[in-house]
């Protein structure tokens, strides 16, 4: 009975429901951010940069700009057209086969407009056509041409761009739904998972994450969306992707991560966002530039066909940015994600239908800090020697129960932290942590 009370002690007690938080979304799933402009009084600004203006209008009112700018301009030179025929007389003389007019049959207004639209868009003139008696008309032709080729450029660039835009592109990258927390290599890790639906690949993917929750200063300034970095291997390179496959991408709780300090109940109970951002170049845009000598500044990306030249050179191409992100309650703790990648005949396949499942695997709740410090204890009690002394006295071990040995209280099976004067936690499989009995 004595043995069972002290084996219950070690078994970590009932976990308390997680406390769902309201929090509003700073990046939706689908990567659009949460945020809109208002009270913005210096609204000429976004003249200012015309074209940006209209690729980031909604398609209707792109669409009503495109009809407008070459309908106006139609009527502007068609009013101005007819003006020069009615000033000259030419409107009064329609039947005076003598008389020379600036535009033959122009005989009216929508006369004009019709030539308007020939000239501007070089359709070519049929029985309306301009004379060489005519030199202000002759300026008025060659200004038209001019601005009809800028509005032309402008439109259609604004148009090209709306329609290439790469957030097209980003659409068939996709997101786990969910993160997890789990061990990695005996270390607390906090992943989610990425993978491109696409056959045509992301060329230089990189991939970074944000911690964004509320933070008060030392000076009680209160700061609402504090964005803080969590390293995914920048500085190992690891955060470069080779995204041909769902990969999971991992970022280790460690002394220099935000969540060091963070149990299990702790982060169910923190209220922040994890923003996830995903870029790279589009393969099919990709293109060769120079050969980066030629160059007096260096930006190497890769070219294919180019591994294995002697000449470095520059590529270029539309780069798109995927996002998501991660509220407290779509973080799961003690979880990993289902495997996707299986060898068939000559190949790998890809299940996406399994891409967002998840299962459940030993973990312990107690920080990732408490985890290193019970590691510690673990390596100075040289726990390897434990098995050898056990033969030496003989004792029989149960798997899973507490055994006493050399006044040591020694456990086989789950893997627990512990601290002085308080209960201990489980830490997933392996051995764990002895008391020594005073």
């Amino acid at each position: 009975m004595a043995m069972a009370q002290e084996n219950a002690a070690f078994s970590p007690g009932p976990e308390e429901p997680p406390r769902r938080r309201g929090r509003q979304r700073y990046v939706e799933k689908d990567g659009r951010c949460n945020v809109q402009q208002g009270n913005v009084r210096e609204t000429y600004r976004y003249l200012t940069d015309l074209f940006t203006t209209l690729v980031d209008l909604q398609w209707r009112l792109s669409l009503l700009f495109f009809v407008l700018a070459y309908a106006l301009t139609w009527l502007f030179f068609g009013a101005i057209w007819w003006l020069i025929a009615y000033g000259r007389g030419d409107l009064e003389h329609l039947e005076d086969t003598a008389w020379t007019p600036c535009v033959n049959n122009l005989n009216g207004f929508v006369a004009a407009f019709l030539f308007s639209i020939e000239t501007e868009t070089t359709i070519g003139y049929g029985h309306r056509v301009i004379t060489d008696q005519c030199p202000e008309g002759i300026v008025l032709l060659l200004l038209q041409a001019i601005l009809g080729s800028m509005v032309n450029a402008f439109m259609v660039g604004c148009m090209f761009v709306k329609i290439s835009q790469p957030n097209k592109r980003a659409a068939t990258l996709v997101f786990s739904s969910h993160a997890v927390v789990s061990l990695r290599d005996g270390r607390l890790c906090l992943m989610f998972r990425v993978g491109d639906l696409r056959s045509s690949h992301i060329v230089e993917a990189s991939i970074r994450a944000k911690l964004i929750r509320s933070r008060q200063t030392l000076e009680g300034e209160f700061i609402p969306l504090h964005q803080t970095d969590l390293s995914v291997g920048f500085d190992t390179g690891d955060d470069r992707l080779f995204l041909v496959s769902p990969l999971v991408i991992s970022h280790e709780i460690d002394a220099a991560s935000p969540f060091w300090e963070a149990s299990r109940r702790a982060l169910e109970r923190d209220d922040f966002e994890i923003v996830v951002i995903l870029e790279g170049m589009v393969e099919a845009t990709g293109s060769l530039l120079l050969p980066l000598p030629l160059l007096c500044w260096t930006f190497p990306l890769p070219v294919k066909g180019t591994e294995n030249a002697n000449v470095p050179t520059l590529a270029r191409g539309m780069t798109c940015q995927a996002r998501s992100s991660y509220l407290v309650d779509e973080v799961l703790w003690g979880h990993r994600f289902t495997s996707v990648l299986t060898l068939e005949d000559g190949f790998y396949e890809v299940d996406y239908a399994s891409f967002h499942e998840t299962f459940e695997v030993p973990t312990p709740s107690c920080s990732a800090r408490e985890l290193a410090e019970a590691a510690a204890r673990l390596d100075a009690h040289l726990y390897w020697s434990i098995p050898s002394r056990l033969d030496e006295k003989g004792q029989k071990q149960v798997p899973g129960q507490l055994n006493v040995v050399g006044g040591e209280r020694v456990r086989q099976g789950p893997y627990e932290c512990t601290k002085a004067g308080e209960p201990p936690q489980n830490l997933g499989s392996g051995i764990q942590l002895g008391q020594e009995r005073s």
